[in-house]
């Protein structure tokens, strides 16, 4: 019997150690920040001057609500004005947000009130083994209030479904505000814990002490879960000011197929764009000379909030990506005079912002829909996106997605010079595949970040994605090759823009 060389996962696998560590855009960012790190990015602020900071060979990363992130490296070539090599993705994906006053109690259950974060398949939620994440706000010795990720190991939730016999319908049904909250625990189990009983539990302790405008987060939720969430951020329940918590499957991501060729994960919208645009960039930069010659800027963005519209500070729809554009696109060519400001903007960069829009290119990143086997009468019959069958362009004449001609003839460019992935064919010695999609005429489009930045900034922008089954569930299917076709695309991407650029010409 033959045997053939089975391709490798390595990519695939380091996929799964970046979005199992991250049930959050916090985490998501947290764990962006360490890979970049480690490739020798430093981090900058947005409020302080970048003047005395940056420099062509540089490479920096700087935080919005540590849940959005924007990376970037300088070529040494770089001038006002000059070109950028962008890519755009997203670090949230729809979930359920515990409430402000979440403490709830029902026929002898402790539960927990959630809100709806995004257009999530919430029927999708029952029956799993959920847990918590998200960040708390520390109160600290020295009297300052800190952020603290938490991210609680141990299943401590689950929504039940209700049993077939005592409600036979057909379409599974249910209320968002009543019938979705999860079970915390017993009453009786809790009070146990504490030592009470339930006449106790019912008499009021109104203590003494100082004038709180809110009450405290104890009284707002079950005790339990502040004394949880405070052993994770390493504090006392009564130093944890407030805090923002999502719940969040504690199975973690797993390789599966038959072949191990498919991804079962949550959060595979967009998480798995995040990890390969930071990954794309990094390997871009993975030669000691990568920026000696290189006149452009590379750079990564990856937003929170996209999934409910981006029209926040830390949203794609916000001032982000255009205000470091601005602030990068008059930094001074390594060859300038050192009296020279970068805050000292001269009359001939006076239009280096508008300049360097007119030239720069975005990729805007969301995952993309495979075809599926059950459903195939869903599909435009000439753009069925296939699994492990490379990155997909997303295309739609109503602008949905921000893709236009111009933009695939760069992004084929890049593809065909790209380093094949261990997936592909012996005889393939370059190149990595794309494919093509459009949704039919008589259905609805989903969007993207792609198209509000390209209007906000005028910049030439392709939409694209890797295909993944179940988008928007609790758990996801992808292709596990194509995370490598994504991460070698990316890197050819930021590697030949400069070039590609110069070529291809419109106005």
């Amino acid at each position: 019997m033959a045997t053939t060389c089975k391709p490798s996962l390595k990519a695939a696998e380091d996929f799964l150690a970046f979005v199992n560590a991250s049930p959050t855009p916090f985490h998501a960012v947290k764990s962006a920040k360490e890979r970049l790190e480690k490739a020798g990015f430093k981090q900058i602020r947005e409020r302080d001057s970048w003047a005395p900071t940056l420099q062509p060979g540089g490479k920096y990363y700087l935080t919005r609500n540590t849940s959005s992130i924007v990376a970037f490296a300088i070529g040494k070539k770089w001038k006002p004005g000059n070109p950028m090599a962008m890519i755009g993705a997203h670090t949230d994906s729809p979930c359920l947000r515990i409430k402000p006053v979440s403490k709830r109690q029902s026929d002898g259950f402790l539960q927990v009130g959630c809100e709806t974060y995004g257009g999530g398949l919430w029927h999708t939620w029952f029956d799993r083994d959920l847990s918590i994440a998200g960040r708390a706000m520390v109160r600290t010795e020295r009297g300052s209030i800190e952020q603290r990720l938490v991210k609680v190991e141990r299943p401590i939730l689950r929504i039940p479904t209700l049993a077939i016999h005592l409600d036979r319908q057909e379409n599974f049904q249910f209320n968002k505000e009543t019938q979705l909250f999860p079970i915390a625990g017993l009453v009786a189990a809790e009070l146990n814990r504490q030592g009470k009983t339930d006449e106790s539990s019912e008499a009021a302790t109104n203590k003494d002490g100082p004038f709180e405008p809110l009450a405290a987060p104890t009284a707002r939720h079950h005790p339990y879960i502040v004394d949880i969430i405070a052993a994770e951020a390493g504090a006392e329940p009564s130093d944890i000011v407030d805090f923002e918590m999502v719940l969040y499957d504690t199975h973690k991501s797993v390789i599966g197929g038959l072949n191990d060729e498919l991804i079962f994960s949550a959060r595979l919208d967009n998480l798995m764009m995040t990890y390969c645009s930071v990954e794309g960039l990094t390997k871009s930069l993975s030669s000691s000379s990568a920026l000696e010659k290189d006149s452009t800027i590379r750079l990564i963005a990856c937003f929170d909030h996209e999934e409910i519209g981006s029209q926040t500070a830390q949203g794609a729809d916000s001032n982000l990506l255009p205000a470091v554009i601005r602030r990068l696109s008059v930094l001074p060519a390594s060859e300038s005079s050192s009296d020279k400001s970068y805050d000292e903007v001269e009359a001939d960069t006076a239009t280096a912002y508008e300049q360097t829009l007119a030239t720069s290119f975005l990729i805007s990143a969301d995952m993309a829909h495979s075809v599926h086997p059950n459903y195939p009468a869903k599909y435009e019959s000439q753009h069925r996106p296939e699994m492990n069958k490379g990155t997909v362009i997303k295309i739609n004449a109503n602008a949905r997605y921000a893709t236009n001609t111009p933009g695939i003839v760069l992004l084929q460019e890049a593809a065909r010079r790209a380093k094949p992935a261990s997936s592909s064919p012996s005889s393939t010695k370059e190149g990595v595949p794309l494919q093509l999609f459009v949704v039919r005429n008589d259905s609805s489009c989903g969007s993207t970040i792609g198209p509000m930045l390209s209007a906000a900034m005028g910049a030439r922008t392709l939409d694209l994605g890797n295909p993944q089954l179940s988008m928007h569930s609790i758990r996801e299917t992808g292709g596990a090759h194509d995370v490598e076709h994504a991460v070698n695309l990316f890197d050819s991407f930021f590697e030949n823009f400069e070039e590609l650029e110069q070529k291809i010409i419109v106005d």
